[in-house]
């Protein structure tokens, strides 16, 4: 009998040598099982495993596809595509970022420093680091309680960490129905079964925690309340106010994605309004530098227990030198700058954005560093993505995001910050003539 890894291997080498390309389409699992000779439960596992490596993408009612490659693509239909601009991807950096952040590494060089910052840390971390956290993390006239605070090695094992201390194997969690693609994969892997909540205009309805929570209890609630990934929407404070009502009359925990949330100065997060209901988490990545990695999980008294056993368990604590860079970094007013420095940046690119696609159903609050397009007709979301990624694009299909087994929007996430201004502008153009020019063929279902 064939395992399943196998099978995904050899189709994965498939897609790596250019027999499958990106937008095509793959048989149905049935038809696929009987061409490979196995069970269909072997062929559904195969076809969650390509998804699960970001080889494919699944949209109801319409099939399996191989998605946009990560690495160089092919020539363009029409024309050679250069290097790869990656609009998937999505990590702020501006041109003063190394020079301030080098200042503040000058001092943890020393060897007496050294000796002390590369020890062990835990999740509690130091004191200090509570401190500077806190300061860090404050926004909108909410500032956390030191005490409160603890630390991962980056935001994404804060998240799972959180996630498995809240909801048990087999729980539910209530999530957005366009949802962070990381939470999915972290579900996954936990066991935890993914609720969609309706949203609106305004972002997650609060009464569809009710409707959700009435089928069969929900364990917790994962939403993103600042500069939603990908919609950017941002609740409003009478918003926040109706989710954490419906929080405290449920009896039901919130996790709080606050990883934007710096963009957004004035915005008190949801944590500030259901103190006692909400993990808030963070990282430091997105302020300051990709590569510097440190999570952050504000827990309410009665939580810290299980979160802080849960990353003790999981080997999933901070590092302690990045925890004395952090420290440093807050206090000589370096993340004030970057802040500050990617406030501006973020809003010089919403603006490229929005020159650039004049006219497209287009939406991105002018301080974030994402937008949604939902496509005109008859573009669907894996044909454009394929059609974007020979072009020499790369661009995240709605499917990514899609919690539910619903129908899937024709729409894609353009994350604006990788690439220079430039590149940004020379994609997002090639992008709108590709929009403005589909094929005849392209059939919308």
């Amino acid at each position: 009998m064939k395992d399943y890894r196998q099978v995904a291997d050899a189709v994965a080498e498939e897609i790596r040598t250019g027999g499958l390309r990106p937008g095509d389409r793959l048989p149905p699992q049935r038809e696929f099982a009987r061409g490979c000779g196995i069970a269909d439960s072997t062929a559904a596992r195969v076809y969650r495993e390509l998804a699960r490596r970001g080889l494919t993408v699944g949209e109801v009612g319409r099939g399996t596809y191989v998605r946009a490659a990560r690495a160089g693509v092919g020539p363009a239909l029409s024309e050679p595509a250069g290097s790869r601009i990656d609009l998937e991807l999505n990590h702020p950096v501006v041109p003063e970022q190394a020079a301030l952040l080098a200042t503040g590494l000058g001092g943890l060089l020393r060897p007496d420093v050294l000796e002390s910052v590369l020890r062990p840390a835990g999740a509690a971390g130091t004191p200090e680091a509570r401190e500077a956290a806190a300061g860090l993390l404050a926004r909108g006239g909410w500032r956390p309680d030191p005490r409160r605070v603890l630390f991962a090695g980056n935001g994404r094992q804060a998240l799972s960490a959180v996630l498995g201390a809240l909801v048990p194997p087999g729980g539910r969690l209530g999530v957005e129905e366009l949802t962070y693609p990381v939470v999915k994969a972290i579900a996954a892997r936990l066991g935890i079964t993914l609720v969609p909540l309706a949203m609106d205009a305004d972002g997650v309805i609060p009464e569809a925690l009710d409707e959700a929570n009435r089928s069969a209890p929900l364990r917790a609630v994962y939403v993103q309340p600042t500069l939603h990934n990908p919609l950017s929407l941002t609740l409003s404070d009478g918003r926040l106010a109706q989710l954490a009502a419906v929080l405290e009359r449920l009896d039901l925990p919130a996790v709080e994605d606050a990883v934007w949330g710096f963009l957004r100065e004035g915005t008190a997060p949801l944590a500030a309004v259901a103190p006692g209901r909400t993990v808030l988490v963070d990282s430091l990545s997105k302020r300051l530098a990709p590569g510097l990695t440190l999570g952050f999980a504000v827990v309410p008294p009665g939580l810290d227990g299980a979160v802080g056993a849960a990353l003790r368990s999981g080997g999933l604590g901070p590092a302690r030198f990045a925890l004395e860079a952090a420290v440093r970094w807050q206090t000589d007013g370096t993340v004030d700058a970057l802040v500050r420095a990617k406030r501006r940046d973020a809003g010089v690119r919403q603006e490229i954005a929005r020159r650039a696609l004049d006219g497209f159903a287009v939406s991105g609050d002018p301080g974030s560093y994402h937008c949604w397009w939902v496509l005109p007709r008859p573009w669907r979301a894996d044909t454009f993505v394929a059609a974007a990624a020979r072009h020499g694009i790369g661009v995240t299909p709605a499917a990514a995001f899609c919690a539910g087994q619903g129908r899937t929007p024709h729409a894609v996430r353009l994350g604006l910050a990788s690439p220079s201004a430039d590149e940004l502008t020379r994609a997002l153009g090639t992008l709108a003539g590709l929009a403005r020019s589909a094929p005849e063929d392209l059939a919308l279902d």
